[in-house]
């Protein structure tokens, strides 16, 4: 029997629901609307998608929300400024500098001058400490990882116990993903393992997984045999193999594959998600639930 399909844009769209009732409750019991700024800099294409997208969804969710758009010739110290202005500003509860950056800034002088408490990527060191550290020390998951855990959790997976093996040792998914599953309390507790490709016997590893998480960036690397029949496959590769056109627009599309071979895993898998429409629709909607966490402790609920 084929697995269940995982479905990111469904789940995406239950927390989003979820979201717009905390934003209502917060705007009614404190008078305060998360707000969201986005920086870009420069005119690249695929930025420009991204942000469109964040802020798109930012103002569906009720938001107070900023596009701010800076020239590609603008100096660090004038975007180091630019940030601590929304530092300071109470009305803004995150702060998102998109990337890339031209080459005359320093990517990480920029992104670890946004206040640790409205980094709602997750991304500053203090926020990666944090997550170490785990409990009530953690403000901000990173948020493609944080989507990862809900598609596992809502699907109805077991985490408590469970041998989660995690395929990739990035500092965006692998290493915070590992993380996360490895804390103390619910939708975590797991055994992890971090493999990755230059793990001896990769395949051994995979097929002991409870739950694989798989984020190496290579397309098809996880063979169906490597899958223990009735797991949880979370494949996180979104990896361009070619071109086709589209039967709707008559276009040049990009053919994506992920790190998992679908077709085949999804006979021996309990559920997987699909690439794209899985991890992807994730990612925005984990960084507006951050937002209103945000919003919520500069409320005065919670810290």
């Amino acid at each position: 029997m084929s697995a269940k399909i995982i479905s990111g844009k469904e789940i995406a769209a239950q927390i989003r629901d979820e979201l717009k009732k905390d934003v209502a409750e917060l705007k009614d019991k404190h008078g305060v609307v998360p707000g969201l700024v986005t920086i870009l800099v420069g005119q690249n294409p695929a930025s420009i998608s991204y942000v469109t997208g964040k802020q798109k969804t930012a103002h569906e969710l009720g938001f107070h929300s900023i596009q701010d758009d800076q020239p590609e010739d603008i100096s660090e110290d004038a975007l180091l400024d630019l940030i601590e202005k929304y530092n300071k500003d109470p009305k803004i509860h995150g702060i998102l500098v998109q990337l890339p950056l031209p080459k005359h800034i320093d990517e990480k002088k920029v992104l670890n001058a946004i206040d640790p408490d409205k980094d709602v990527d997750g991304f500053h060191p203090v926020n990666v400490g944090r997550l170490m550290i785990g409990g009530d020390e953690v403000k901000f998951l990173p948020c493609t990882p944080a989507g990862i855990q809900e598609l596992i959790v809502r699907s109805g997976y077991e985490t408590s116990g469970a041998e989660v093996v995690v395929v990739g040792r990035s500092n965006i998914v692998g290493k915070p993903i590992a993380n996360i599953m490895l804390q103390k309390g619910a939708g975590a507790n797991a055994t992890v393992t971090v493999v990755h490709t230059r793990t001896k016997d990769l395949e051994a590893h995979c097929k002991r997984a409870d739950i694989l998480i798989v984020a190496a960036g290579v397309p098809q690397l996880v063979k169906p045999e490597w899958i223990k029949p009735g797991s949880c496959v979370i494949d996180v590769g979104v990896n361009r193999v070619g071109e086709k056109i589209s039967e709707k627009t008559g276009k040049k599309i990009a053919i994506l594959k992920g790190d998992v071979d679908f077709d085949a895993a999804k006979e021996i898998a309990g559920a997987i998600t699909p690439v794209p429409g899985g991890v992807g629709p994730m990612t925005i909607t984990m960084l507006m639930k951050n937002t209103v966490k945000s919003a919520r402790i500069a409320a005065g609920e919670g810290s």
